[in-house]
């Protein structure tokens, strides 16, 4: 499907413009991903955005590309799917952290390990917005929510050590306020041969009342002078508390799933030809 923003005829029930709430950080994460897709001259046929369920998984209707809005934590499962099956295709998923973490963590694990060329964006407000406010997975220890009144008894995930000791080879986190920093993480994550993650701290002004903007301004930093390369190192710099470090935490190459499966090595599979494939013995089996 594509969603053309510039004509509304196209998108059935005003589907065209963003309704979040104002001030939200999704409006600077969608500009972010547009302004990579244009800068990078990434053409919208050879292009599409899954997401799950979520406030910012209505993403993939505001961008002229093809876009799947799937099921709550399912966005890498379906991302894989259409990166199998036409591995020509530039793949981005986007999701929530609780659609990433929590009910996608398994999917999040696996995809890691197995490097799929995919740009994974995750939109981390550290709260269940959409739902009005319950303890995510990154929700900080002791945080009172609707979920948890007398505050979180759990640790967070740490999606930036999590993304590292699991396999992926392309480990970033932005800010939605760093306009310019985050499109050039998405930019790079683009580039990158491999799984790709771009964990993006959020604002939420409706639904996180702790991390406000005068928080992320004292607690982010840029990145600067590390070595990518370096596991150990990015690590380190991933459990960083006394600020929220911004930027390329690891960077590596190595080889991707879908560029080792020898079946799709020359021909994405979307167009091989099928028509003298005999499976009814296949079907037998079921009979």
């Amino acid at each position: 499907m594509v969603i053309d923003v510039e004509n509304e005829q196209t998108c059935n029930l005003d589907r065209g413009k963003p309704q979040w709430c104002p001030g939200c950080g999704d409006y600077m994460i969608l500009m972010a991903v547009k302004r990579a897709i244009v800068e990078l001259g990434l053409k919208p046929e050879e292009t599409v955005i899954v997401s799950g369920i979520g406030c910012g998984s209505k993403l993939p209707h505001f961008v002229n590309v093809y876009g799947f809005e799937g099921l709550h934590g399912r966005a890498l499962p379906v991302a894989t799917g259409i990166k199998l099956a036409n591995n020509k295709l530039n793949v981005i998923a986007v999701a929530g952290d609780g659609d990433a973490y929590g009910i996608g963590g398994n999917h999040f694990l696996h995809s890691c390990r197995r490097n799929l060329n995919i740009t994974y964006i995750t939109q981390d407000n550290s709260i269940y917005a959409l739902t009005k406010g319950q303890t995510s997975p990154t929700s900080e220890k002791g945080k009172k929510t609707n979920s948890t009144p007398f505050g979180v008894l759990e640790e967070p995930i740490n999606p930036i050590a999590l993304g590292i000791l699991t396999g992926a080879s392309f480990v970033s986190r932005g800010y939605s306020h760093e306009l310019d920093h985050l499109t050039e993480l998405i930019k790079n994550a683009l580039q990158h041969k491999g799984f790709s993650l771009v964990n993006v701290l959020q604002y939420c002004p409706s639904m996180n009342k702790q991390n406000t903007l005068e928080f992320f301004k004292e607690k982010v930093e840029i990145l600067e002078g590390n070595d990518i390369g370096n596991k150990m190192e990015a690590l380190k710099l991933s459990e960083r508390k006394d600020k929220l470090p911004i930027g390329i935490f690891y960077n590596v190459d190595k080889p991707s799933y879908d560029e080792q499966e020898p079946q799709i090595t020359d021909i994405p599979l979307v167009k091989q030809n099928i028509v003298n494939i005999d499976i009814s013995k296949m079907l037998e089996m079921f009979q």
